[in-house]
């Protein structure tokens, strides 16, 4: 008796057991000697003591933004196995994206961990915000808050949100193996453009939590997955400016 399965509902199943693998994988490390890795806050220490410590903070980010942003673009992933599973290099295909996307995530998580790295600096050398460092953390979540409501997150957001029209304008049959590395890329550059700002939060709450991290990687999910996510920013943005004017009109710690 031949029992047909579907394929689609298999390959979506295995992204999502891959997933999970990330994210006990990320938890494992946290509570390993080697969980300082994971927390941003370490990097100017750790750096200090030797600079090739620099390889664990690549792979922890690695793993982290595997378990973060995958699942906000599992649509557009299996919508392309989809379409390119009858193809002798679909395998090969399928990594290109996927190397497309993180690719550029990392790329993002560099830029951060060097900014976060000169604002550590500045933050040395001025007495004020030396003692006043819950400005920062303000900052940051009014910074995200106020990017809810800007042209550009929707723009970037409703790029990500419809995933067949996006594979359509940047997946002719041609070149395929160049056009899928292109194809991640482009959804990664619009995926930076809608999430950067709620990474940013990693920062403010602390990199190394692995519960804060599930917390935003699941928001960043529902804006870009659920039927009524579009609807879901703007609330979001309201809560992050609240927050952020809390602490900045008196008090200054994290109520977490």
């Amino acid at each position: 008796m031949y029992i047909r399965v579907d394929n689609r509902k298999l390959f979506a199943g295995l992204l999502v057991a891959l997933i999970g693998l990330a994210w006990v994988s990320l938890w494992a490390w946290g509570q390993s000697p080697y969980g300082r890795f994971l927390d941003h806050g370490q990097l100017t220490q750790v750096t200090s003591e030797d600079a090739t410590l620099l390889v664990f903070f690549v792979a922890a980010w690695t793993v982290m933004i595997f378990a973060m942003m995958l699942p906000t673009t599992l649509p557009l992933i299996t919508m392309f196995h989809t379409m390119t599973r009858g193809r002798p290099d679909h395998m090969l295909l399928m990594v290109l994206l996927v190397v497309g996307y993180l690719g550029i995530w990392m790329g993002f998580g560099v830029v951060i961990h060097l900014g976060d790295v000169a604002l550590h600096a500045v933050v040395e050398q001025s007495g004020w915000l030396e003692a006043n460092s819950w400005s920062i953390g303000a900052g940051v979540l009014m910074v995200a808050g106020v990017y809810q409501f800007t042209p550009l997150k929707y723009h970037c957001l409703d790029k990500c949100r419809s995933p067949m029209s996006f594979i359509a304008g940047h997946w002719s049959g041609r070149h395929e193996q160049l056009q899928a590395f292109r194809l991640g890329v482009d959804h990664g550059i619009f995926c930076v453009g809608c999430c950067w700002s709620l990474m940013l939060l990693m920062f403010a709450v602390g990199a190394g939590s692995v519960g804060w991290m599930l917390v935003l990687g699941t928001l960043m999910a529902i804006e870009k997955n659920m039927p009524w996510g579009r609807q879901f920013s703007k609330p979001l943005g309201v809560v992050l400016l609240a927050l952020g004017v809390i602490i900045a009109s008196g008090v200054r710690t994290w109520p977490w």
